[in-house]
């Protein structure tokens, strides 16, 4: 995470939802000045009071005063509509950094003209500030609003940057959709544990608290994890008896790279519609 995020100019936050609220809270809570953002949504969050508060505005239109970086955090269907009147708070400079997802650079600049664009695809975890995000910037982004694209995105969690937009959809599949395979694992573990005699709210947290456990310590230490896989597996025990079903030829494996490769399919039919 960044140590301090630096000062932006004008920011506007188009959407106060939850990924807009949780960016939002990272900036504040990373020392940006809440007087410099400005939140456009006709309904943000209320749990978007607390900034309020602090001095962050809220505007039902697009503000008068020309912006220095406008975040985009709208769903990917109501973008084109909600960016439309952004025109005249942009100027030829100001940075957008978008996180809907499906949406290419490509279309912002229809409805927004060329300019610099930051395309990022952040995760649901970013929602408790252990996120992780992809990042693209066109050839329009400066240095300069890249370290600021960075520091902003980074209030989240890590910024992975990618060398092409089209590595934007892989990210898409493997860690923007990645959250709701790790949960499915935890169902699949707790509803395992079930039929093999467990109490189902027991099987629950002892598979809740694993997936955790184990994420965290893989965040933690500096072992790959088919290393952390090899410390736990005593050569003729139970970790081995499972492993070698899920290791299988048609085990975990083909099964994640037969998603992941949906995933990405659909993630680019979605960005060429």
């Amino acid at each position: 995470m960044s140590a301090g995020i630096a000062p932006v100019g004008r920011l506007l936050l188009l959407g106060g939802g939850n990924m807009g609220g949780a960016m939002l809270r990272g900036w504040i809570a990373g020392g940006l000045d809440p007087a410099s953002v400005t939140i456009l949504d006709p309904n943000p969050s209320p749990a978007l009071g607390a900034l309020f508060d602090q001095g962050v505005r809220h505007a039902a239109s697009a503000p008068d005063e020309p912006q220095d970086v406008v975040i985009l955090a709208v769903k990917p269907q109501v973008l084109a509509e909600a960016v439309a009147p952004l025109r005249a708070s942009l100027k030829r400079e100001t940075l957008v950094i978008s996180v809907a997802a499906g949406r290419t650079i490509a279309f912002i600049e229809e409805q927004l003209g060329a300019r610099p664009v930051v395309r990022a695809m952040p995760n649901t975890p970013a929602l408790i500030g252990r996120g992780i995000t992809g990042a693209y910037a066109n050839e329009r982004v400066t240095p300069g609003q890249k370290a600021m694209a960075n520091d902003l995105l980074q209030a989240s969690g890590p910024v992975e940057w990618v060398r092409s937009e089209d590595d934007i959809d892989r990210v898409t599949a493997v860690s923007g959709s990645g959250p709701a395979y790790v949960f499915l694992l935890a169902e699949a573990l707790a509803e395992a544990g079930v039929k093999a005699g467990l109490d189902p709210d027991l099987a629950m947290r002892l598979a809740r608290h694993t997936v955790a456990g184990a994420g965290e310590l893989m965040i933690r230490s500096d072992d790959p994890p088919a290393q952390l896989r090899r410390n736990v597996t005593s050569p003729k025990g139970t970790t081995e008896a499972a492993l070698g079903v899920l290791m299988g030829e048609d085990g975990l494996q083909p099964l994640m790279t037969k998603a992941v490769a949906a995933a990405r399919d659909r993630a680019i039919e979605l960005s060429k519609g």
